[in-house]
């Protein structure tokens, strides 16, 4: 992804392809549907774009970054723990919640939301990860390419499964052949509500099967390859906390989470710490939490309202709420 590239029109994520002679308003979709199977127990409490990072859920986050970078309509699936995710969006400006009353996977909350976009690509993020890409550069270049499908790719050896050739997509698994290489999807992509035709409607369906599907009958699926950008899923519990560890002492994405102040340690407005409380490493602590005298912390995460008993030592955790 090169910031070279020339933006036209007159503010983010809003350009004229005057071939067309249409104009684009961005359209975005968070998938936030599924269970955090291996999140679990704490997914089990609150669904996986719920899980607060430095004092916000982190589909709040998202919502913010979509809507920074020019997107004025956000579509949110929800399933797992649904009311949660409702409720938190409930009245806001440009944001719809599409209900699923049964797992549909990926391609079928995509298939689902088609009708919501019309005829206009959208952008559409996991729910589950955060990352320092342009997401409106993200969007022109899919729009200049003409692709029914633009994946964002990188290297991340933990999860190169997706083989790249000249700047498209060619398979989803097995070995790179010549010339070919392996790379990761980041979960960054932007749709042509087009290609979702080729998914069955109402029942469980993984977009990757349809995309398998538009290759094999001729459809190009544009790989685009960042480089030099943090990015990170919060799939398991490690992850949650190394991405902690990442934006309190790495400080990948200064300025990322605005009002945190400096320094590892975050403590939210109404958390509470006792007499002879230690920190340690580094640690982030939610409103209303209460942690007792004399109490050891290191590198851990208290969620909102968490109680940590005094004498307490706990290091590289996840408390929860009320625990």
């Amino acid at each position: 992804m090169s910031d070279s590239i020339s933006r036209q029109g007159t503010h983010a994520g809003r350009f004229e392809l005057h071939d067309e002679n249409w104009v684009f308003s961005m359209q975005a979709m968070i998938l936030a549907a599924g269970f955090g199977t291996r999140l679990r127990p704490y997914s089990l409490e609150r669904p996986k774009p719920l899980f607060p990072v430095l004092g916000a859920p982190l589909l709040l986050h998202t919502l913010g970054q979509l809507q920074a970078h020019g997107a004025t309509r956000v579509l949110v699936n929800a399933h797992h723990l649904r009311e949660q995710i409702s409720g938190l969006l409930a009245g806001r400006d440009g944001v719809a919640v599409q209900l699923e009353e049964k797992e549909l996977g990926t391609g079928g909350g995509l298939r689902l939301a088609r009708d919501y976009f019309g005829r206009t690509p959208f952008l559409a993020v996991n729910g589950d990860i955060v990352h320092g890409f342009d997401l409106e550069m993200v969007y022109q270049e899919h729009l200049i390419s003409g692709a029914m499908v633009t994946m964002v790719l990188h290297d991340c050896p933990r999860f190169n499964n997706v083989r790249e050739l000249g700047g498209l997509v060619t398979g989803f698994s097995g070995p790179a052949t010549a010339g070919e290489r392996l790379l990761a999807f980041t979960g960054v992509q932007v749709i042509n509500p087009e290609a979702l035709s080729l998914i069955p409607e109402g029942i469980f369906y993984n977009s990757i099967d349809c995309y398998a599907e538009l290759i094999r009958r001729g459809g190009g699926i544009r790989a685009l390859v960042v480089s030099g950008r943090f990015w990170t899923d919060m799939g398991t519990p490690d992850d949650y906390l190394r991405l902690h560890e990442d934006l309190l002492v790495r400080r990948v994405m200064p300025g990322f989470f605005p009002g945190r102040g400096e320094g590892p340690f975050f403590v939210a407005q109404g958390a509470r710490l006792a007499d002879g409380v230690s920190l340690a490493g580094w640690a982030a602590i939610g409103s209303g939490a209460v942690i007792g005298e004399g109490a050891s912390l290191e590198r851990v995460v208290l969620w909102d309202g968490a109680v940590v008993a005094p004498g307490t030592v706990a290091k590289d955790c996840i408390i929860r709420g009320g625990a």
